[in-house]
């Protein structure tokens, strides 16, 4: 999985049919600081999230086992909002 804040949204009206209907998230890495990273990803939303949640990110063959993910061609979906994020300090 992967943490990431959402930084926007994706509009395409050219697309394979199986992505008809589903939103698509531009969301950027963070680190275990939260700290912004420099790689992004374009993620389906599957939890109704929106610009500056921070959210997990299932990629991969994994990102299409969710009930509006399946038959689609994509590589990653949101599968949370996330509340809050501890680290321990050591």
């Amino acid at each position: 999985m992967i943490l990431a804040k959402v930084t926007g949204t994706v509009i395409s009206t050219q697309k394979d049919e199986n992505l008809n209907s589903l939103k698509l998230l531009l969301c950027r890495e963070l680190d275990s600081d939260q700290k912004l990273l420099d790689t992004y990803h374009v993620a389906v939303d599957a939890v109704k999230a929106g610009q500056g949640d921070i959210v997990l990110l299932a990629s991969g063959s994994s990102a299409r086992m969710t009930n509006i993910t399946r038959n689609a061609p994509i590589d990653a979906v949101t599968i949370a909002i996330v509340d809050n994020v501890s680290t321990a300090k050591v």
